[in-house]
């Protein structure tokens, strides 16, 4: 700070404190004595080199994570940290899956908004050592899974979390923000059964996220409420061509309706329905079909399922208001330490009826 000029303030011209010495984090030596390991592993493992085995290289990190290494000391970076999880252990594109795209996107204005710069991580295993030593302020974590070892090392480094999505086991002071999947999967089921569907499949079963599992109880719940024998498609996300539907549209009880639980889901019933020459409303030569046809709705933020033939039904989970609301909520843990209301902070979801889960005669 340059010394102000002589008679700006009434009194002596005050001497600038020097600034705090910062905080010394651990060593490698501390950390490979604290593990019983030598330095040599250590390095191994924090970097992800070497020979070491899995379970060394996990001890070695969490150990690691305990004592602070990595973590924040003296200001703040005023940067966040954003990661998908779920699916975590190969190199998979998450941005180009719309939901992801779009929420992402919210998450960078936002965290900009507040000052913060957003880093985003990528999915595959081999990034793992960035889990332990980013220098980032707090994390914003999608989807993640049980035993998410992301989630171990952000714990065990005392960072601020928040989920989009519930945490498979959440602890007190937990924040995250997400949808009422409940709600929302009866209301579609209940709409696709106003538009005459009698036999609702729920093309499901891939992740192991919270959303996964609350979207296939609250189908399978709703099925036995209304009498109806549940009927769960796999989801592969290969399976381009909907070869997983074969089964299901060549047997005696074929369903009328499907409801997808991923993006890429709704393609893949219409090249399926295409294959099998089954048609679905909205689609060119479907008119006059009836439920003998094929009602589809999808969970998507996909703009081509509006725009194309036929016009989807997609359920929207506002992924921009999420993002929003959840950087503002870590924005909030990292600088003051804690929320008024920890849990679920709950964004409404949104049914857009298009032509493809609406009887012929509607649209």
């Amino acid at each position: 700070m340059p010394t102000p000029a002589p008679g700006l303030f009434p009194g002596p011209v005050p001497t600038p404190m020097p600034a705090p010495a910062p905080v010394p984090g651990p060593t490698l030596a501390d950390i490979a004595r604290a593990a019983e390991v030598s330095t040599a592993t250590v390095s191994h493992a924090l970097n992800g080199t070497g020979r070491l085995g899995e379970s060394t290289r996990r001890r070695v990190r969490e150990v690691a994570g305990a004592l602070g290494y990595g973590a924040r000391r003296g200001p703040h970076n005023r940067s966040l940290g954003v990661a998908v999880t779920t699916y975590a252990g190969f190199a998979w594109d998450f941005a180009r899956i719309a939901y992801f795209s779009r929420l992402l996107t919210a998450a960078t204005s936002a965290a900009h908004a507040h000052g913060y710069a957003l880093t985003t991580l990528p999915a595959d295993r081999g990034a793992e050592p960035l889990w332990h030593q980013l220098a980032v302020d707090g994390m914003l974590l999608l989807d993640t899974p049980a035993d998410d070892p992301v989630l171990r090392a952000l714990r065990a480094r005392g960072l601020p979390v928040v989920f989009d999505g519930r945490p498979p086991d959440p602890r007190p002071g937990d924040v995250w923000v997400d949808n009422d999947h409940t709600a929302t999967t009866h209301e579609v089921l209940d709409h696709l059964a106003r538009s005459g569907a009698r036999r609702i499949a729920l093309h499901s079963g891939y992740g192991r996220e919270f959303y996964t599992e609350a979207v296939t109880s609250a189908y399978e719940h709703w099925c036995a409420s209304h009498g109806r024998a549940p009927l769960v498609v796999p989801f592969d996300p290969n399976d381009a061509a909907g070869h997983a539907f074969d089964p299901a549209f060549t047997g005696p009880d074929r369903p009328d309706a499907v409801y997808c639980v991923y993006d890429p889901g709704g393609r893949q019933v219409l090249a399926a329905a295409a294959r099998h020459g089954i048609a679905i409303p909205g689609r060119a030569g479907s008119a006059g079909s009836g439920v003998e046809g094929l009602l589809l709705v999808c969970a998507s933020e996909d703009p081509a399922y509006a725009e194309n033939e036929p016009a989807v039904t997609t359920v929207t989970f506002d992924p921009d208001r999420i993002a929003a609301t959840a950087v503002s909520v870590l924005v909030k843990l990292v600088e003051s330490g804690h929320v008024e209301s920890p849990g679920q902070l709950t964004v409404p979801a949104g049914l857009r009826v298009r032509a493809s889960s609406q009887p012929p005669h509607m649209y």
